[in-house]
């Protein structure tokens, strides 16, 4: 009796868990995956170090996973440290290097006059979107998504992306160069203002939203000119094909970041653009004279007469003298 319960618990729970996350062992993995990892691996994008290890195959549960993961202790040949390490694939690992070399660590050096030092971010996870039971699965759980929730500057100072992001000046441009550099480079790149799950980071992944994976969700719509760029400098790595917006998945917070132009960071530049509505054309009026009345001339108005002017004086000189001797009497 005993034995029977104790099973059919296990099996309760073993189900509820499934169900929660979402998983379902017989679901396959979508063949583009191994396909970009293979040819990401062919390319040699990513070189073993030290600091960047190729561990065992990832697979499952369900189809979670990836063909060769990578754990990663420091980035950019160890110059820069992780909070913690990461497990990822072959292209996200790829383009997070290249996203480092060519936006991150340039827009440190503009903003702060010192590199990046250590990088508090997540990685791979089995699990639903944003940790919600019976979501889809999210691109962390294929090694396929970076989330970035803090940088430490080399004399310690430390940007976090929930503060910085409507931080000090160098914090909110440092931030938002690094949140446009990352969608040249990735297919999905979400930070706050984009919904209420990313109020305190930077995701980023390579999700296919077509078939053909030219359309892209970049979140928030910012106003905001980078300085990033303006040089010409070659990139490190080749950018992606120019991909197509693709329709918002979640609501969007469109936030106006200095719309008039007016902060000292947007001081020596074009004043930014404001999309404003189309004024609205002049409807008649609900209650119009008829014709006939209207084309009476109207009513001269009545000319009044101007009142009388005062009695002009002499221009004489007051007389001081003492009035003359009258006949009569006083009084």
């Amino acid at each position: 009796m005993w034995r029977s319960v104790i099973a059919f618990s296990a099996l309760a729970l073993a189900g509820a868990g499934l169900t929660g996350c979402a998983l379902n062992k017989f679901e396959r993995r979508d063949p583009w995956r191994d396909q970009a990892e293979q040819i990401c691996l062919s390319k040699k994008l990513v070189t073993p170090t030290e600091f960047i290890t190729p561990v065992k195959e990832i697979d499952g549960p369900g189809p979670c996973g990836m063909q060769q993961p990578f754990r990663v202790t420091r980035l950019a040949g160890g110059t820069v440290a992780l909070k913690q390490r990461m497990t990822l694939g072959c292209p996200a690992l790829s383009e997070a290097e290249a996203w480092l070399a060519d936006t991150i660590q340039p827009a440190a050096e503009m903003y702060f006059g010192q590199p990046v030092a250590e990088i508090n971010a997540g990685s791979y996870a089995c699990r639903g979107r944003n940790n919600q039971p019976g979501a889809k699965l999210s691109e962390h759980s294929f090694g396929n998504a970076v989330d970035i929730m803090s940088f430490k500057l080399a004399d310690g100072y430390v940007i976090t992306v929930k503060g910085g992001w409507r931080g000090t000046e160098a914090e909110q441009g440092f931030l938002r160069e690094v949140f446009l550099g990352a969608c040249q480079r990735f297919s999905t790149v979400l930070a706050p203002g984009s919904n209420v799950f990313h109020y305190d980071h930077i995701h980023v992944d390579l999700a296919r939203h077509d078939p053909r994976g030219l359309r892209r969700i970049c979140q928030p719509l910012i106003k905001f000119t980078p300085r990033l760029g303006a040089e010409g400098r070659t990139p490190s790595r080749p950018l992606p094909p120019p991909r197509q917006p693709a329709p918002p998945q979640a609501p969007i917070d469109v936030e106006e970041d200095d719309p008039y132009g007016v902060t000292p960071m947007s001081q020596n530049r074009a004043p930014t653009q404001v999309a404003r509505a189309p004024a609205r054309p002049q409807e008649p009026a609900l209650h119009q004279a008829p014709a006939a009345y209207a084309s009476v001339p109207p009513r001269p108005a009545p000319v009044r007469a101007a009142p009388p002017r005062a009695a002009e004086f002499d221009d004489m000189p007051l007389s001081i003298s003492p009035p003359a001797a009258s006949p009569g009497p006083l009084y």
